[in-house]
């Protein structure tokens, strides 16, 4: 059953995949048990209230900081707190196996001769060797519920990667319950696919077997004890769409009636979102549909298109839009690579389209190279340069109401400009509240003149800080990869 489901799903499985203390502050413990019996499904279900707001930023503990280590990344709170980041997402806290650890995508570090180059490589994180512990290179237990507890003193909240697809080759299931993984010919197997009958290539990592209902229980006793006993806030969880549908049917149940927790899928396939199992999801058909545009390979309208399909296939939950991620910094490129000098702009669009913004480790830097995978490689913060371009962005997402995500937020409408294939324009409302949103996705000058007349008025000129009226049939002029975001809050 479960090779059908990977099959079924494998057109869906992105290769990025190379492969979280019980106090807190009264207004961040959030302890929403949905024990009550009164409570119908749809309610057990719902995201937290804080989510409806909220935006999310990716932290590369490893590379964070000179250190690589909890404690050093608290010192960063303060900072990102001021930017308006609300929800943190760590990548994999836990031990990394050294059975079988990596050193480039096809070089196990047992391949290095020299011992202090060796040294050098710490492995992939998604290699988890311990499900209930922390790396040691990072901190102690005691030194992440420190930092979980200056986070919710701060008013934000933590989400934890989860890797539930597979474990490294010296976590204590693989001698304890062999039974746990699967098998080919009596042997465990790193990850196949098995649409293809080839193995992923994830040598580091061994393949868990969903058909086995006892690893499942364990499974959902990891998770429950980051939840329950540590108290974090939800987690981010890598590749959800490569185990099957049942087990997140049960265990997202089980997690939500522990606590009221934020549940992201690394995934783009709608029975994840339609069934009210996660909350959010990956963009990964708008943010390749970014980068196409960026290259001049598609044009506004193409936005439009993707909108309708969308809208067909999904009935709940909402979107998570970025420009880059941990995954497309590592294996692909960086923002500023990929969209050129349009970078700026589709963060903008990003920001304000129907879904939650995500901001990686360094972008307010900006991190202009690709971070390495398997080892330390810490990024050299400094200038800050884009941190006021994200405070703007995400202090209005707080305020207007027409921002806020999934349900919670304005519906969507594009304006006609008469320039459609250059311009991308749209306003979004929501009990009174209103933005306006004008985006030149080319690198050249473009006039428009918007058509209509139920957005006209007096806003906010959001980035320049200063009113701007919008009148009927008033021609507008964006310079290349220009933008103009306007607020009546």
């Amino acid at each position: 059953m479960r090779y059908l489901l990977l099959i079924l799903l494998s057109t869906s499985l992105f290769f990025a995949c190379t492969d979280q203390s019980t106090s807190a502050s009264d207004a961040n413990a959030v302890t929403d048990t949905a024990n009550n019996s009164s409570e119908s499904s749809d309610d057990i279900m719902a995201a937290p209230d804080w989510a409806k707001s909220a935006n999310i930023y990716e932290v590369n503990v490893r590379n964070y900081t000179p250190e690589g280590t909890f404690k050093a990344f608290q010192q960063h709170l303060s900072r990102l707190k001021d930017m308006g980041v609300d929800i943190l997402w760590l990548m994999p806290i836990h031990p990394i196996s050294e059975a079988k650890r990596k050193a480039e995508d096809k070089l196990l570090t047992s391949e290095i001769e020299d011992e202090e180059e060796r040294k050098k490589y710490l492995g992939s994180p998604y290699a988890v060797a311990d499900y209930k512990a922390t790396n040691p290179d990072m901190g102690t237990m005691e030194d992440f519920k420190n930092l979980l507890q200056a986070v919710h003193d701060k008013g934000m909240y933590l989400i934890i990667d989860w890797v539930p697809n597979h474990t490294g080759w010296d976590h204590p299931w693989i001698t304890e319950h062999p039974e746990y993984y699967t098998q080919i010919n009596g042997e465990i197997t790193d990850p196949i696919n098995y649409e293809t009958g080839e193995p992923w290539g994830w040598t580091d990592v061994a393949d868990l077997n969903y058909d086995n209902k006892d690893m499942q229980d364990a499974m959902i006793d990891a998770m429950q004890f980051w939840i329950k006993d540590v108290g974090i806030d939800g987690f981010r969880v890598d590749v959800a769409h490569g185990v099957p549908t049942t087990f997140w049917d049960k265990t997202c149940k089980a997690l939500m009636e522990t606590k009221r927790c934020f549940l992201l899928a690394e995934a783009a396939v709608p029975y994840l979102l339609n069934s009210g199992d996660f909350h959010m999801d990956y963009g990964w058909p708008f943010h390749h549909l970014m980068n196409e545009i960026a290259k001049g390979e598609k044009n506004a309208n193409a936005i439009d298109d993707y909108l309708a399909e969308d809208k067909k296939t999904h009935t709940k939950g909402y979107h998570m839009h970025f420009t880059s991620n941990h995954d497309e910094n590592a294996w692909a490129a960086t923002e500023l690579e990929r969209m050129g000098d349009g970078h700026q702009t589709f963060a903008v669009l990003a920001a304000t389209f129907d879904g939650m913004p995500l901001i990686y480790s360094g972008q307010e830097e900006p991190l202009k190279r690709k971070l390495h995978f398997f080892k330390q490689d810490p990024i050299e913060f400094s200038d800050y340069k884009y941190a006021d371009f994200y405070r703007i962005l995400l202090n209005l997402k707080k305020k207007n109401k027409a921002l806020w995500n999934g349900d919670f937020g304005g519906k969507l409408e594009r304006l006609a400009t008469g320039n459609d294939e250059n311009v991308y324009a749209f306003t979004r409302e929501k009990d009174g509240d209103r933005v306006v949103v004008l985006l030149n996705l080319t690198g050249k000058v473009q006039d428009l003149t918007l058509e209509g007349t139920s957005f006209l008025g007096t806003y906010n000129n959001v980035f320049a800080d200063s009113t701007y009226s919008l009148e009927e049939n008033a021609s507008i002029k964006l310079n290349p990869w220009g933008y103009l975001v306007l607020s009546n809050k």
